[in-house]
């Protein structure tokens, strides 16, 4: 696959200018280019870039409407239920992890359920800026069904993404992960480059599990992670997340022509109610020290803690660029013509 080296400057600027021409407000256009720049930076350009040019497909289709807002529909003190009325996933899981955060400072813990929104991107990009206002993160969203029950044939599941954050003086720990082995938008980048999957992924139209992203792609059937524990974690959130927002699961999603209309959860911890900021660092070093301190079974290798390498890629990338496919990049400069 061939590759351009775009910087982060002219990303956002190219992808602000994109988004301004098909109707978000100036300053909505300026922080979804923010977003998906950050996220190119931290090596996920599955969600990042790669992924413009279906964003832009879903607001021509009027799937994602420009100009609806996440409203707040409940408050029962530390909780609250919004809606997204269709909006921008990643305008509207700002605004309810922010809210979220709020309420935390407020009461010690904040819980925001959302519903009727749509794709929320990367999101890790909520962990990571629920860490850095200093507060604790749970955070999940159903999907389209995308990955069959564990001994089931058809699709009845969704890959529902599962993120955890942690702020840290040292690097923020966070998990950011998709409950398929591998999410689509990371075979997808693989498929763009003609790689394999260093793990099975999902199974092809022989009923075969494979490394081959295409074949998984082709059949939209995703191998659960931890087979049947991921796939009865990946009910459960879908049940949380149906529950608490009161909208729609993962079945309601799969009635519908696209993925769109989701149902997600945003909670945060604020640390500080606790009177031992001190310790909890401590103990947090103590565990990354006692994992890093195991000896690799490859002479060379590391082990890290969630959201490590992802620091490491975001400073090389902020110096040497990003490596862009090149594909991608024309597709987003004709979007924008």
């Amino acid at each position: 696959m061939s590759e351009i080296k775009v910087s982060s400057e002219e990303m956002k600027s190219v992808l602000e200018s994109l988004f301004i021409k098909h109707s978000f407000t100036k300053a909505q256009a300026s922080l979804l280019a923010k977003i998906h720049t950050e996220s190119t930076l931290d090596g996920v350009y599955s969600h990042g870039i790669n992924r413009v040019p279906v964003f832009i497909e879903y607001v021509n289709k009027g799937l994602i409407k420009t100009d609806a807002i996440a409203t707040k529909t409940a408050s029962m003190g530390s909780m609250e239920r919004w809606d997204g009325n269709l909006g921008s996933g990643v305008l509207n899981s700002l605004k309810c992890t922010d809210q979220a955060i709020t309420l935390a400072k407020t009461h010690g813990m904040g819980l925001v359920a959302l519903k009727n929104t749509n794709h929320w991107m990367r999101g890790g990009t909520y962990g990571w800026r629920a860490a850095e206002q200093g507060c604790i993160s749970i955070l999940f969203t159903n999907t389209i069904p995308n990955m069959p029950a564990w001994g089931g044939k058809e699709n009845r599941l969704g890959n529902n993404p599962l993120v955890i954050s942690i702020p840290r003086k040292e690097g923020h720990v966070v998990l950011d992960m998709a409950l398929s082995q591998f999410s689509f938008g990371k075979m997808q980048s693989l498929d763009l480059k003609n790689e394999e999957l260093p793990f099975h992924g999902g199974w092809d139209k022989n009923n075969t599990l494979t490394k081959q992203p295409k074949d998984i792609i082709e059949t939209g059937r995703a191998l659960p992670v931890g087979y049947w524990k991921g796939s009865a974690l990946s009910m459960v959130l879908d049940m949380l997340a149906t529950l608490l927002s009161a909208g729609n699961s993962t079945y309601k999603i799969g009635l519908k022509k696209n993925e769109t209309a989701l149902s997600q959860v945003f909670m945060c911890i604020d640390p500080k109610t606790f009177s031992d900021q001190g310790l909890q660092e401590n103990l947090l070093n103590e565990i990354i020290q006692f994992t890093h301190n195991g000896p690799s079974i490859n002479k060379g290798d590391s082990t890290f803690y969630p959201g490590e390498r992802t620091l490491a890629t975001r400073k090389r990338s902020e110096v040497a660029g990003m490596q862009v496919s090149t594909k991608i990049w024309k597709e987003v400069l004709r979007l924008l013509a």
